[in-house]
């Protein structure tokens, strides 16, 4: 399947593609492009869009106080407590004022912001962040024991 979203990835937009390709799509293929080429590259594409909160008609997508990560969360079923628990350190770390519901978004954040300074291509920084995200899984899971 196809995914596509925002070109130059942060916070939110390297969770979902991890969150995608570990438990949702193993397959999946990432496509970023400007957002105002997004809704026509998605038809184009045959391609499923993320994380694009000005435009309405995305599903997957911010709800309310909520980040994309946990929209994925909630279409696909995803009942997994560290799942649930890491995408409380996604929403802190990419939502302006939920900074306070998980500590570890400031780091969080903090990695992103470096990884975008980098100048890095979008599938670089997938790459190079995913482990980030293997080890934050394995942190909060480990915590649910």
């Amino acid at each position: 399947m196809k995914w596509i979203t925002r070109k130059d990835v942060k916070v939110d937009r390297v969770a979902c593609p991890w969150l995608i390709k570990r438990f949702v799509d193993p397959q999946a293929e990432f496509l970023f492009v400007e957002e105002k080429d997004l809704v026509e590259q998605a038809k184009k594409q045959d391609a499923i869009a993320f994380d694009v909160p000005r435009i309405e008609a995305v599903k997957l997508n911010h709800r309310g106080s909520r980040c994309s990560f946990e929209a994925i969360l909630e279409d696909f079923n995803l009942a997994d407590s560290a799942l649930q628990e890491l995408a409380l350190i996604v929403r802190a770390a990419d939502v302006k004022g939920q900074e306070s519901i998980a500590p570890e978004g400031i780091g969080l954040r903090s990695i992103a912001q470096e990884f975008a300074a980098m100048g890095i291509s979008d599938e670089e920084r997938l790459a190079r962040q995913f482990p980030v995200y293997d080890a934050l899984y394995a942190y909060v899971h480990g915590r649910n024991k």
